[in-house]
Formats: structure tokens, C-alpha cells, sequence
């Protein structure tokens, strides 16, 4: 953990010396953690910001901030306090990453200014990936220490932090192993199997799709059995001693090895099926062998399709019902809303950060707090048939049915730009795929909402009134989404609809409208910022090349992946990444071929970035492009960059002329096709498809190599799109991709 920890210092820029009992070991820690999957770095560039070495070497005494992660034994962890407190600079923040043991055994005997200096700093594994970071001071814990440690988590390193109490487990590893083994513990008595509880504990009441038992088989089945023997260790409460003592089925498997992934089998099994294909079959609990799973089969699951609102009125409906999975649910998650309610005070300062924990560190789609509120707490109370505990008595006794008096909001409000808009009535344009938002000072967002924010008429459409909008009362724009991808491109339905028709004109208005949209961006009179992350694919990168700046989440996911389904990027991406090849050279009598090159490899592998650093490198970032953290900052860092940029803004502009190769230049990327297809690494129609972007990235039919307008690219783009869109194998490819979701090498 300590090695992960590291790597994402590292993303953050910040210089780190890893530190074990001797080098050797934190070498060998260092190379098991650049060997994970997914990668803790956001490029292979990052790990030169980490070197390691032995403890005796560490100069504890210049460091800005001391991490432990140590063995989770408490002697070990005393034993380095007292090495770091004899050696320690007079402002460096000391902190441990332990998971449950308390702070202040750990403080005690340390100096005075050593206890001011120290906090707990829980990370959740993987460190990259899961966004929250548990910050647990101790008494003596100066109030400026806890601000800086705080900036450094959520500002330099983009996690989300929660302030606990120094009580075991904190707040959401004590409430998340409550809630999972309420949830082993209905499993051990039945009815219900694996399968079956996945389905009633998954996205049906919000949570994530590994529900409750692939969750278990991700993090290690002999994880949670140590954690919760820790937890019934630490506590004189008999109910939960009782919870946490493992039942025969779960003492079953951990005798038998079958922990989880790592073991190769857990609760479920991956194995080999006909034909090579990868099949998963479920444990036998009476047995403890696997055996085919079957489709879970239950009205009561069914008819929760119907129920509207969300997962807040399904789980309502669930914790009020009559039926078998209604009586789960409130052995479960009613008992485990009742349990939060008891004992929050005893784990967090205040409700929200509760909430916040179990969102952030669980992925809950709503905390305990937030689902208490939505059933209403007479209607809980009611249907678990128990007393209330105080907080929600407290609540009754003022004539409320709600724990909250105002809205939650998980983040602060000024970073909820798109949020706060709506929040004000502040809509003035709108449609089913994109929005119009004025969030003040002159600036005005285009928020994208449709499926997957698939760009389409509408979303252009909108694009084209919010820069309008810009113009004629404001001062820039921002382009951005609430959602967790920003798009995934372009609309294919309506692409592979008109194709099939033979409708030729259609798909050429199409991509020229597309084309005119993109070229706004860059020719607005205002700056317009587009705000990315997630997946930002085909069309939504090339807005975004086209942008006068982005702003992008660390989490981005950017490329132009078009030939995965049998076509080339015709948004002005594929003309954009050839002249910013054009513009790498150190001068312009470099040889071009090197740098198309890349630009070809990029767009013909239909390469994706893994971060928005690595975007970077890739070439779909520039620069002067930002990068965000923490993604719950980015609207409010992306509005910031179009106030910045506004004052004295000079509109973009189409290039003088775009520097092609010619034919030596196509010669050579064809040869790269031809080889490929010899070795069969490729298809016919992938080299149908290469030969085409070669074509474009070469400037087509010229005789040599010259300068060629911008708008004639743009035409060899389009040509190639449409001659494309009339292949069989493209139509087929997007198809199929419209049908499952994956490419088709056909």
C-alpha cells in the first residue's frame, strides 16, 4: 500500500523517497506496484519521481510530509514514531495509513510537538482510483496541521476527505463491514443464494455492480475475516461479536483457500468454457464447488423495473414491502440504517461526512443518511418494528420525518457550477441532449445530458446557442457534463440509419455540420473551455482540440477510436492531429515523416489515453491545457480558466496552410500497412481503413510535398468518411457495436 501511496504522490508531481527495512525490500515493493493492473501511475514518466531506499538513509528531518504504512501491528508502528520524532523537521506532518488501530496509542509517549504534527490518513485501496482519504486527528493535533494535510490530500492529490474520530475501523470500513456481514450473516441462513443477493445488493438499492460478493472476491475474503476480527477484538458490544464471528459457510471457504481472485476462486470461479471462451460459475455452499449459475428469477426484483425515482423509491419499496426480498432488505440494509443512525457520533464529526464516507470510500450511490431521509424515518422505524435510536427520535419529536433540514450536498456548493445553476432556475436554452446554463459574471456552460452524451443534432445544436449566447452578453463558455463520462462521441444510430438508406447527402450534411460546429469553437469571438473527463471519445476529442483550452479531470480517458469501427476521425480531428504534428518539428525544414507518424500510429491503433497526462503526451492536450485533480474541482477550475482567459481574449483562427509529405510520406505509412496486413495483425478492411488515413495524413492527391489550405484537409476527411460509411464491413463493425458495446474485427 505504502508503494501505491508513492505512486500517486508521484502523479502529483511531487518528489518521493520510498523507504523499507533495507533497499532491496523497497526496490522489490516499488516493482510489484508499477506491475499492478490497473497502473498506479498515470505514465510511466511519473516513476522517475520516486526513488527508493533502507530507513537508515531517509533524512527525515527535510521532508514536508512522513506517510507509514507500515506491518498493521501497533509495536512496529510505535517503534518508528520515536525514530521519526527524534528526527523530524519542525514542520513536517507525520501520518499513518493504518486501517483501524487507534491514533492515540500511537502518539503516546511522543513529544509535544510531534502529537501536534501527527494524524491518520486512511487511504482506500487503490490509492489512484478510489477517491477517498479518512483524516483522523488526535487531541492534540494542531488545527494548522489538519488544514495542510487536507489541502495536500484534496488539492494536490484529488481525494476526497472526511474527518473522523479515532474509533475502530473509522467511519467507512465500520459501517461498510457492519452492513456486509448483516449481509453474510442472511446468507449463512438462507434462502437466498449468491446470485440472488448480488441482485437485491447491487445497483438495485444503489450500490455498485459488484454488489456484495464480487466486492469480496476483489478485496480478499481473508481481508474482511481480519478486519472483522479486529473489529469484534476492540469492542464489548455482544451483538457485534456476535455479527463478526465468522458462520460455517464463510469459516468453510477460508479453511478451503477460496478467499477471492487471488486464489483464483472465491464465491465465484472463472474457468475456461467451450471454444476458449471465459466462463464464471458459482460457489456451492453445501458442497464448496462451483457450479453453473442460473438467471435470478424473482417477481419482487421484477416489478422494482416499474418503480420510478431512482434507487431511492426501490429501496423504499423494498424496506416496505411483504415480500422474502423485502424481509432481507430490512435484515440487512434497514438494520444497518438503524446501526448508522446509533452510533455516528461515535465514528464522524457530523452526518454528512458520513454520507460522504459511504459514497466516496463504498461507492453508495446514497448515504445511510440520504436513504434514511428518502424513506422517511416514521416509515422506517415502522417497518423495522424497533425503537428509533436518538438522533431520529430527536427528528419525530420535532414533528420531522426527515434527519436533514436542508438539502445534502456531497460537495461545497461553489464547486457545483452546473449544479448551482439549475439549482437558480438559470437554464436558457435547452433540449433532450444538451443545455444552455448562464452561471454568472458573463460565462455560460453548454451541460451535456443525453445517453452517454452521444453527439448528435441536438448536442450541436446547443453547442452553436451557447456560443451565440457567449458572444452577444457574455464573455466565454464552458463546455462540461455532470455525468462520469464526458461523451463517447458521436451519434452512430443516426450515422449507420442514414448509411444503410443509402442516404449520401444526409451523412455528408452530417459531418459538415459536425465540421462547422468543431471549427466554432476555435473561431468563437469569445474563449471557449471544454471541461473533460471520463471518457471523452471520437467527436468529443476533437471538440476538445478545437477548444481555446481544457480543462481535464486526471481520470480522462481521450482518443479517436473511430477505426474500431471501420471509419476515420472526420471531425476535424484527423486534420488537427496532422498539423500539430506539422508543428512538433523544431523547424519547419524538419522532415515531417516522423511526426505523422505518430499522429497515423495514434489515430490507426485507435489509441486511448489512460490519463489525461498520458493525453497529453499523446498529443491531444497541449501545453497550456490544465488538469484537475480532484474531479469534483473541475468546472470550477474550467470557469476559472474562461474568466482568465476572457480579458483581452483574440479569437482563434484556421492556419495560413497545413504542411503535408506528399508521396514519399504515404509511401512509407502504406508500407507500415502493408507489413502489418503480411503478418496478419491487421484485416483487409483494417487496411482498407489505413491506406485511407494515410491518404488524408499525406494531403492526398498533391505531387510533392507543400503547404495545403485547412479546408482542403477537411475535405479529404470527409471524402474518406463517406466512401467508408458505404463499406459493408463499416456498417456491419458499427453494428455490432451498437449491439454490444465491443469492436468487431471483421
Amino acid at each position: 500500500m505504502g508503494a501505491q501511496i508513492a505512486a500517486h504522490l508521484a502523479n502529483a508531481g511531487v518528489e518521493v523517497h520510498l523507504v523499507d527495512v533495507d533497499a532491496a525490500t523497497a526496490a522489490a515493493g516499488w516493482k510489484r506496484a508499477l506491475a499492478l493492473k490497473p497502473d498506479p501511475l498515470f505514465t510511466p514518466a511519473h516513476a522517475a519521481l520516486v526513488r527508493t531506499g533502507a530507513i537508515g538513509d531517509a533524512d527525515f528531518s527535510a521532508t514536508d510530509w512522513i506517510i507509514e504504512a507500515i506491518v498493521e501491528k501497533l509495536e512496529p508502528k510505535r517503534e518508528l514514531f520515536a525514530r521519526i520524532d527524534a528526527q523530524r523537521g519542525a514542520r513536517t506532518i507525520v501520518s499513518s495509513n493504518t486501517s483501524g488501530l487507534p491514533l492515540a496509542s500511537l502518539v503516546e509517549g511522543r513529544s509535544e510537538a510531534f502529537a501536534a504534527h501527527l494524524l491518520g490518513t486512511h487511504f482506500f485501496n487503490p490509492p489512484r482510483y478510489m477517491p477517498l482519504v479518512e483524516v483522523i486527528p488526535v487531541a492534540a493535533t494542531s488545527e494548522e496541521t489538519l488544514a495542510r494535510a487536507r489541502h495536500w490530500l484534496e488539492v494536490r492529490l484529488g481525494r476526497s476527505v472526511v474527518v473522523a474520530r479515532d474509533s475502530p475501523n473509522f467511519i467507512a470500513n465500520h459501517l461498510g463491514l457492519y452492513g456486509l456481514f448483516k449481509v453474510l450473516q442472511a446468507w449463512e441462513q438462507g434462502p437466498f443464494d449468491i446470485d440472488a443477493i448480488d441482485a437485491l445488493t447491487g445497483p438495485t438499492i444503489g450500490r455498485p455492480k459488484s454488489a456484495t460478493f464480487r466486492t469480496i472476491d476483489i478485496t480478499g475474503l481473508d481481508v474482511a475475516a481480519y478486519v472483522a476480527g479486529n473489529f469484534a477484538r476492540s469492542t464489548t458490544d455482544a451483538d457485534l461479536k456476535r455479527l463478526f464471528t465468522l458462520g460455517p459457510r464463510v469459516a468453510g471457504m477460508l479453511e478451503r483457500g477460496l478467499v477471492g481472485e487471488k486464489a483464483g476462486q472465491g464465491f465465484f470461479k472463472r474457468v475456461k468454457g467451450a471454444g476458449g471462451s471465459s466462463d464464471i460459475l458459482v460457489l456451492d455452499p453445501a458442497t464448496f464447488t462451483y457450479v453453473p449459475r442460473t438467471p435470478v428469477q424473482r417477481p419482487a426484483l421484477d416489478a422494482l423495473r416499474d418503480v420510478r425515482g431512482g434507487a431511492a423509491a426501490r429501496i423504499k419499496a423494498l424496506l416496505l414491502g411483504t415480500s422474502e426480498e423485502s424481509a432481507f432488505t430490512r435484515a440487512t440494509l434497514g438494520d444497518t440504517l438503524l446501526y448508522a443512525a446509533r452510533v455516528w457520533q461515535h465514528v464522524a464529526h457530523d452526518i454528512d461526512d458520513v454520507d460522504r464516507a459511504m459514497r466516496w470510500g463504498f461507492g453508495w450511490e446514497l448515504g445511510p443518511f440520504e436513504t434514511i431521509d428518502a424513506v422517511g424515518i416514521r416509515e422506517l422505524v415502522g417497518a423495522m418494528g424497533a425503537e428509533p435510536p436518538p438522533l431520529l427520535a430527536e427528528a419525530l419529536a420535532a414533528g420531522r420525518n426527515t434527519v436533514r433540514t436542508q438539502p445534502f450536498l456531497a460537495e461545497p456548493a461553489e464547486l457545483l457550477v452546473l449544479a448551482g445553476a439549475r439549482a437558480r432556475n438559470a437554464v436558457v436554452e435547452s433540449n433532450a441532449a444538451a443545455s444552455v446554463l448562464d452561471t454568472g459574471e458573463g460565462i455560460f456552460a453548454v451541460e451535456l445530458h443525453s445517453k452517454m452524451n452521444a453527439i448528435g443534432g441536438d448536442t450541436l445544436a446547443m453547442i452553436r446557442a451557447g456560443i451565440a449566447r457567449a458572444e452577444q452578453e457574455g464573455v466565454g463558455l464552458l463546455i462540461a457534463t455532470q455525468g462520469q463520462a464526458f461523451s463517447a462521441g458521436a451519434n452512430l444510430m443516426l450515422l449507420v440509419m442514414a448509411a444503410q438508406e443509402g442516404d449520401w447527402d444526409e451523412v455528408d450534411a452530417m459531418v459538415r455540420a459536425f465540421q462547422s460546429t468543431v471549427l466554432s469553437l476555435r473561431d468563437a469571438q469569445v474563449p471557449v473551455v471544454n471541461a473533460v473527463n471520463g471518457l471523452t471519445l471520437g467527436g468529443a476529442t476533437e471538440m476538445s482540440l478545437h477548444a481555446c483550452a481544457v480543462q481535464a479531470a486526471a481520470e480522462t480517458y481521450m482518443g479517436l477510436p473511430e477505426v474500431g469501427v471501420g471509419l476515420i476521425p472526420a471531425g476535424c480531428g484527423t486534420k488537427e492531429m496532422l498539423w500539430r504534428a506539422a508543428n512538433r518539428r523544431a523547424s519547419r525544414q524538419a522532415d515531417l515523416l516522423p511526426f505523422v507518424q505518430k499522429a497515423f500510429e495514434t489515430i490507426g491503433f485507435a489509441t486511448v489515453s489512460t490519463s489525461a497526462p498520458q493525453a497529453r503526451e499523446l498529443g491531444f492536450l497541449r501545453d497550456g491545457d490544465g488538469v484537475t485533480m480532484h474531479r469534483s474541482r473541475l468546472h470550477a477550475d474550467a470557469r476559472a480558466l474562461v474568466k482568465a482567459r476572457a480579458a483581452g481574449y483574440l479569437p482563434g483562427h484556421a492556419p495560413a496552410a497545413i504542411p503535408v509529405g506528399g508521396p514519399d510520406v504515404r509511401a512509407a505509412l502504406d508500407l507500415g500497412v502493408h507489413l502489418a496486413h503480411r503478418a496478419g495483425r491487421i484485416s483487409d478492411h483494417d487496411a482498407t481503413i489505413g491506406r485511407k488515413l494515410a491518404w488524408i495524413l499525406s494531403g492526398g492527391d498533391v505531387p510533392h510535398a507543400t503547404e495545403v489550405p485547412e479546408s482542403y484537409v477537411l475535405d479529404l476527411e470527409r471524402e474518406a468518411f463517406l466512401s467508408l460509411c458505404g463499406e459493408p464491413k463499416t456498417q456491419a463493425r458499427i453494428a455490432h457495436t451498437l449491439k454490444t458495446g465491443k469492436p468487431l474485427r471483421n
